[in-house]
């Protein structure tokens, strides 16, 4: 059997492989204390991890993590992951990036044609998707849920606004709100309500809550809750009027995002399209693609130019769709 059909076999099993752990572990059950509780409190950062997590993790990626957890980078990317709710820790994402940049580089390598040059230049091309592919889901993801948060954020009010005037107290009303409504903002007030139950000030569980979700409205409820708990006042009334006032940001919203969709969708196609058709011909005709490279200067000044007027061109459409409300 030919050599370069069995590695592409084998490079296709493996990304299936990949792609099913990557499902499993993003909608595996995990308890939300040992998670994501854990990475806000450090003194309950022990505690957090769970005995079955760690039996069940391997030890190299136990040796990742430990590595990772303790460096800015891991924490950076820590908040993202949770921001996104993918069910990864910080050095299993990174070592999930590595190991798909490495069948992606190799299988690029193999089919990169019989130029050595060729074949190294293909294989950064599979290192670079390898690395781009999960950092862009996961802004996707995050974008996706902080959306979904901030259209749920009025009926959350409504919610919280109807358990006050009831008789609950505030942290009653979260819960009501972690029981009653649909992910992902009662999951994100189930936290807050476990955190509270384990002993941290409200204004503390507020603060990680508005970390993990990087909304502008949320954060106005937020100080809004802080305020009142100082000076006092009518909270019921303060978050009915929030409410009515992020109800009507959120229709703006829409309608803009409904007139920029077109423009958005172009620079987005627009801007993906030359690369995407320098990959294919690159793998289908090297000699062709190769004419850059006999003169690196006139051939790397090329690319570099149509780079950056792709950047340019980008920046500016997003720049456009760019509405402030």
């Amino acid at each position: 059997m030919n050599p370069l059909l069995i590695l592409l076999i084998g490079a296709i099993i493996i990304l299936i492989l990949i792609a099913i752990g990557v499902y499993i572990s993003s909608t595996s059950e995990r308890t939300l204390i040992e998670d994501r509780l854990g990475r806000y409190l450090e003194e309950d950062r022990e505690a957090a991890r769970g005995k079955e997590r760690q039996e069940a993790s391997t030890a190299l990626t136990e040796w990742v993590n430990k590595r990772v957890e303790k460096s800015s980078f891991g924490d950076r990317i820590a908040k993202n992951l949770a921001r996104a709710d993918m069910k990864f820790k910080a050095g299993e994402f990174i070592f999930f990036i590595f190991i798909l940049a490495a069948v992606l580089g190799g299988a690029a390598y193999f089919f990169g044609g019989e130029n050595p040059a060729g074949k190294l230049f293909s294989m950064a091309l599979g290192i670079a998707v390898g690395i781009a592919a999960p950092i862009i889901y996961m802004r996707s993801q995050q974008a996706k849920r902080l959306r979904k948060f901030n259209d749920q954020l009025p009926d959350m009010l409504n919610l919280m606004v109807n358990g006050l005037r009831a008789g609950y107290s505030t942290m009653q009303a979260m819960e009501a709100v972690s029981k009653e409504m649909p992910p992902p903002i009662s999951d994100e007030f189930r936290r807050v309500v476990q955190e509270m139950q384990l002993g941290v000030p409200m204004d503390k569980a507020l603060d990680n809550l508005v970390r993990r979700i990087p909304s502008e409205d949320l954060d106005f409820v937020v100080t809004a809750i802080n305020v009142q708990r100082e000076v006092g006042g009518p909270l019921a009334e303060i978050l009915d009027t929030i409410a009515f006032t992020i109800r009507e940001r959120i229709r703006i919203k829409g309608e803009i995002r409904v007139m920029t969709s077109q423009v958005v969708m172009s620079g987005r196609i627009l801007s993906a399209v030359p690369f995407v058709v320098f990959v294919i011909l690159w793998f289908i005709n090297q000699d062709y693609m190769g004419e850059f490279f006999k003169n690196i200067v006139c051939g790397g000044i090329a690319l570099a130019v149509g780079m950056i007027m792709i950047a340019v061109g980008y920046f500016v459409m997003m720049k456009i769709a760019d509405i402030e409300v």
